[in-house]
């Protein structure tokens, strides 16, 4: 494929909100883990909150007021990504920039809190609002209406894969003609539909996750938004150099046990991209810290890879946000590129011996010219995304 530009960037997580925020916690291997509760919640485990999400949205966005929209907002107003988007209208104009959202949930902490105030009839508060809010293209005409656009926009709902599998679909509305730029992201917040979910699946860790630890026994859940820019090169940026997807559909919430699906997406992001196997310098894994996903994901990368790629997960850092762990990875993959530097996965202690790939126990520095990040979704909607330097 023709590279496209990734001309700006932003990231807001339980690490704080911004990217210097994120570099600092990755060079002082500082986790946004913290074993508490989530409001009424109480499941023992540890989570990733965003904090500065408690004000209502005010004005013109009052009626879109929910978490997920809180918090896309926040991450909004980091690193004048606002700015750089109304530069793009004045490139482009506001009808040909299009917008591609991946999320999870949506706001669906909205409806649960009105179910749980709904009338002795069964009748919900009439200030509900479930188009503005739980319904998973708001937060895509959402996230429009903040940055004053008006042409194509997207939600794409793959569970842990939809904020990488916009990438392909705004790569794909480009080369078609439908938008000249576009803006990525994803946006998932923290609710109880996924905390007490993840715990009947037995998926939940009491501890902090630990991927790929020979005592890993679950995800830690966060909540993240992230957002990124796609033009044609300019040479101002870095550049996403290919994307591969596959749908294995081996289980609807397991995955192949072979990796199949993993590597079919890996395989096909390298050939878009043009490059071989032994040119990535660094593989941030979907290494949500169970078995199963562990395993899986082990054998697709050595099946392809071999041991010798420096691969991690960033779980460790952030919780799993979802349905926007793959922008924040994303986010997380350009700034190894831009400063040259390999994270180790943090929390992992002692190496599952099983697991084959060459899992960082230590971070380090050392010059980074391709990096693959792969994100995994249930019922095997996998999608593993290329990023390499701008010229």
């Amino acid at each position: 494929m023709t590279p496209l530009q990734v001309s700006h960037y932003t990231a807001t997580s339980a690490l704080g909100a911004g990217l210097a925020s994120h570099w600092d916690a990755l060079r002082s291997e500082r986790t946004g883990l913290r074993a508490q509760p989530y409001e009424d919640c109480t499941l023992a485990c540890w989570i990733g909150e965003v904090q500065g999400l408690d004000q209502p949205l005010q004005g013109t966005a009052a009626a879109w007021d929910c978490r997920n929209h809180r918090l896309a907002r926040l991450a909004l107003h980091q690193d004048d990504f606002i700015g750089r988007v109304a530069a793009l209208r004045e490139r482009y104009g506001a009808a040909r920039v299009g917008v591609f959202i991946g999320t999870s949930t949506s706001g669906v902490r909205h409806t649960e809190r009105a179910y749980a105030e709904r009338a002795g009839s069964g009748t919900l508060p009439a200030e509900f609002d479930y188009r503005r809010t739980h319904n998973v293209y708001a937060i895509a005409d959402f996230v429009r209406n903040e940055l004053q656009l008006s042409g194509i926009a997207s939600a794409v709902s793959t569970a842990c894969s939809s904020s990488a599998k916009v990438f392909a679909s705004a790569t794909r509305a480009l080369r078609a003609g439908h938008c000249d730029a576009a803006v990525v992201g994803g946006v998932d917040s923290l609710c109880l539909t996924t905390l007490h979910g993840f715990h009947s699946l037995q998926l939940v860790s009491a501890d902090i996750c630990r991927p790929a630890d020979i005592r890993r026994n679950g995800i830690s859940i966060g909540e993240a938004a992230g957002f990124a820019i796609l033009e044609p090169d300019r040479g101002e940026g870095p550049l996403l150099l290919g994307y591969g997807e596959s749908s294995d559909a081996h289980h609807m919430s397991a995955p192949d046990p072979e990796g199949r699906g993993a590597t079919a997406a890996m395989q096909a992001a390298l050939q878009r991209a043009g490059l071989r196997p032994d040119q990535i310098d660094y593989i941030n894994l979907h290494g949500t810290g169970t078995q199963a996903n562990d395993q899986a994901e082990d054998r697709g990368v050595c099946a392809l890879f071999g041991n010798q790629t420096p691969c991690s997960s960033t779980k460790g850092w952030t919780g799993h946000t979802l349905g926007a762990a793959a922008i924040l990875e994303a986010v997380i993959s350009l700034l190894c590129l831009q400063h040259g530097w390999l994270p180790r996965s943090l929390t992992t202690t002692e190496r599952d011996p099983a697991l084959g790939a060459a899992i960082l126990l230590q971070s380090r520095s050392q010059p980074v010219r391709h990096v693959l990040s792969n994100s995994f979704g249930f019922g095997g909607s996998n999608c593993s995304l290329l990023f390499g330097p701008g010229r």
